[in-house]
């Protein structure tokens, strides 16, 4: 069976100021989501499903989704920040998502197959998409468990020089699997390599450590597990207004309670993308570069 990609392109992007999933940054007017799909394609999934929103559901589709039809299953699934389990409701004044937990959720219905879960606005490389294909097509073992996979950038490859980035700051065993996620939402660049400013005082960060970047490799029965995260989530924080339930985060909580593990991939690529308007050039830059390099086609759909 082959796998799924699963595009999380539901959020506006607060800090970019707009619709960045629909900003073009290819030379030929490519979205970066296009490379992903591009990338999924050649590495042998099956089948695209974009999580989005019912506003710019018309716009999207005409945009995104109609470039795919011919060379790739598309599928949409949407999310609903009223779309909740029976018995929570959304505070008066919320208007913030559930964050990616729930977004993955909104998905359930139009996911049947293993699959990998990214970032729109993420661009992730061949490599990334070639090593968790092959993860995605290779068995599990039947023993109970939950058994993942995600690939992992270097920090210092995915910061920002203009502004704070949130990252899963990961830590492995000693075969090589994933040990802890820790989610750190305002990781700033420094002249040392980076620090984590939630805290007072902030906390240091050399740079080199591996991190999330929601390139997760999930098996259906992530469903399972999400919905009852995020009913629990909703138990502690349903009131408040800008709560979000992270997948990284609940991935950690399943290694913690033995219910899954996650194997490591290294990718040989750089992450690269785009959180504030003035990353926009460095991204349009590092993917020139790339195609006048041969990686890609001066035209993807040409």
């Amino acid at each position: 069976m082959k796998p799924t990609l699963l595009i999380l392109a539901a959020g506006m992007g607060s800090r970019y100021g707009g619709l960045k999933q629909l900003d073009a940054m290819g030379p030929s007017g490519e979205v970066v989501l296009d490379y992903s799909v591009f990338d999924a394609i050649r590495a042998g999934f099956g089948k695209v499903v974009f999580v989005i929103r019912r506003d710019f559901e018309e716009q999207f589709r005409t945009q995104i989704g109609s470039k795919f039809g011919d060379r790739i299953a598309v599928d949409y699934a949407f999310q609903d920040i009223n779309d909740l389990p029976e018995g929570f409701t959304v505070p008066e004044g919320r208007t913030k998502p559930w964050g990616t937990a729930h977004a993955v959720l909104a998905a359930e219905k139009v996911v049947n197959e293993p699959f990998l879960m990214i970032n729109a606005d993420d661009f992730y490389g061949r490599d990334a998409f070639a090593k968790i294909a092959a993860d995605l097509t290779t068995p599990r073992p039947n023993d109970g468990k939950s058994h993942y996979s995600m690939v992992g950038f270097y920090l210092k490859n995915t910061l920002s020089d203009h502004g704070s980035v949130a990252r899963g700051v990961c830590t492995r065993d000693s075969n090589g699997a994933l040990s802890s996620v820790t989610e750190m939402t305002k990781i700033f660049k420094t002249a040392n390599g980076a620090e984590n400013r939630e805290t007072d005082p902030a906390l240091p960060l050399t740079g080199e450590e591996v991190v999330s970047m929601n390139f997760f490799g999930f098996t259906p029965d992530i469903f399972g597990h999400l919905r009852t995260a995020f009913t629990g989530f909703l138990k502690e924080n349903g009131q408040e207004q800008k709560s979000e339930c992270y997948v990284p985060k609940e991935v950690d909580v399943l290694i913690q309670t033995g219910k899954a593990d996650v194997k490591v991939l290294e990718s040989n690529d750089s992450w690269f993308g785009v959180t504030y308007p003035e990353d926009k050039a460095d991204v349009v830059a590092s993917i020139r570069a790339l195609v006048d390099a041969g990686a890609y086609p001066q035209n993807l759909w040409a």
